[in-house]
């Protein structure tokens, strides 16, 4: 590795910083430059991919001839995750840093944070405190979310949806195409490496107030989180949804056809049967949707970056 080498001409780099932005012009910047200091005096190789989404504020012209910084320009708003998306797909380094561009994130700290990813396939960093708007209603929401995505992931996650992370860059090519365009593009890239078997670990992290307008809307972006945390989990383990339904709607009917035999002199009710059969299409469904899942699974991922193989000469006998 070249100590603070952009390397542009260079087809591989250590790390690459994917930096989406959208009317950032009032701090842009300053933000650029600290990334770039940071990254200049690590000894990674790097480039910064900003992916401005369609600014109106000049923010574009702000990144444009940089050192070390590639710009990449939207002629409309698509939202977070289309920029991230294209960033990602347009980015050399082995590793990729996403992060924002509002000064909330301890930009100077990715050096740190790309060491730290070791042998993991992502770190994220996980905020100590919540500095966004509407704070009554989005920390039990955001709560409810993490502990609904770490139920179907069957994994603790202190935070997720955090836009500061790193990640290796082949096995995040895997999941470009089931990133959504919004917010939810975060929740998405940490469910897609847990449900697919890739180590996924958190460093704590300072989160200030942001500089600037927010464009989170709280009532349709939280909707849109809950959603795509439902629709990831049908779309890898629709049995941890659709299995809990089901026991539910068995143990109702096994209690209702108990009072109906012991109450009603062996007769069942209508509803009863209703009850069961409700069991029975709730079970069927689960189990087709996960044959669907199964079959239309990747043949082949990327091998994590936890599995290593040992020779003789690197083991102990036995």
């Amino acid at each position: 590795m070249t100590a603070g080498q952009p390397g542009l001409e260079r087809p591989d780099l250590d790390v690459s910083v994917v930096l989406p932005v959208y009317n950032e012009s009032a701090h842009l910047a300053a933000e650029l430059d600290r990334i770039a200091a940071a990254l200049e005096a690590s000894e990674y190789s790097w480039e910064i991919v900003v992916v401005d989404d369609g600014s109106t504020d000049g923010s574009a012209e702000l990144a444009l001839g940089r050192d070390g910084v590639r710009l990449l320009r939207s002629a409309r708003n698509r939202g977070s995750g289309s920029s991230r998306r294209i960033g990602t797909r347009a980015a050399r380094g082995r590793v990729v840093v996403w992060t924002d561009a509002d000064m909330t994130y301890p930009n100077h700290e990715i050096p740190e944070l790309v060491a730290d990813l070791g042998d993991a396939d992502q770190l994220v960093g996980a905020r100590t405190s919540e500095q966004g708007t509407v704070k009554a209603l989005r920390v039990p929401a955001k709560w409810a979310i993490r502990c609904l995505a770490s139920y179907l992931t069957r994994t603790r996650i202190p935070d997720l949806n955090s836009g500061f992370r790193a990640m290796r860059r082949d096995v995040a090519e895997q999941f470009l195409g089931e990133l959504p365009d919004g917010f939810s593009c975060v929740t998405t890239i940490t469910m897609s490496y847990l449900m697919n078997g890739y180590s996924v670990r958190y460093t704590p992290i300072e989160y200030r107030p942001r500089s600037g307008r927010s464009k989170f809307r709280w009532w349709a972006d939280t909707r849109r989180y809950v959603l795509q945390v439902i629709r990831m989990m049908l779309s890898h383990d629709p049995l941890r949804v659709f299995m809990p339904l089901a026991a539910v709607l068995v143990a109702a009917f096994a209690a209702k056809l108990g009072y109906d035999l012991a109450a009603k002199d062996l007769r069942v009710a209508t509803n009863t049967l209703l009850l069961g059969f409700a069991a029975i299409q709730t079970l069927v469904i689960g189990l087709l949707a996960d044959l669907v899942v199964r079959v239309s699974k990747p043949r082949r991922l990327h091998q994590g970056a936890d599995v290593t193989e040992i020779t003789p000469e690197d083991g102990s006998p036995g």
